[in-house]
């Protein structure tokens, strides 16, 4: 069955990974040929967050390597949403439905437009987080 999307792209810490971490990913491989998954670092990650992840971005990116709906894991060391889509060749870029209608998400939907990238927003599994399993371990 041919899909829709050449290369897909999504990204994410994918700290204890879990049942949502892998509908997503499930979810964006029936749609694209070829899934690259960016793996949110450790520093990025205490940057964005305040906090580190409980499992280090080496083990992280092993474990979302292990997947097989992901063909390529690379580090996203920063924010930059564009760079990732030029440099690997990316049609579509997937997210989590949360941030559709968002400023931010509208502007990078027009910029990726420009390189031929769509967005394909990803309905959340309710009931899940790593900031859920990180409160139920306190």
């Amino acid at each position: 069955m041919e899909k829709k999307y050449r290369i897909g792209y999504t990204t994410g810490v994918y700290d204890m990974f879990h049942i949502g971490h892998l509908n997503i990913l499930r979810r964006a491989k029936e749609q694209c040929e070829f899934l690259i998954v960016g793996v949110t670092t450790d520093e990025l990650s205490f940057k964005r967050k305040n906090k580190y992840p409980i499992i280090n971005e080496k083990d992280r990116m092993e474990i979302v390597g292990a997947i097989r709906y992901v063909d390529k894991v690379v580090p996203q060391v920063d924010m930059d949403k564009i760079k990732p889509v030029k440099e690997f060749g990316v049609d579509v870029v997937f997210v989590g439905s949360d941030w559709k209608g968002t400023e931010a998400w509208n502007n990078y939907e027009k910029e990726f437009a420009e390189v031929g990238c769509s967005v394909v927003y990803l309905d959340h599994t309710d009931g899940i987080s790593s900031t859920i399993l990180r409160s139920k371990l306190v």
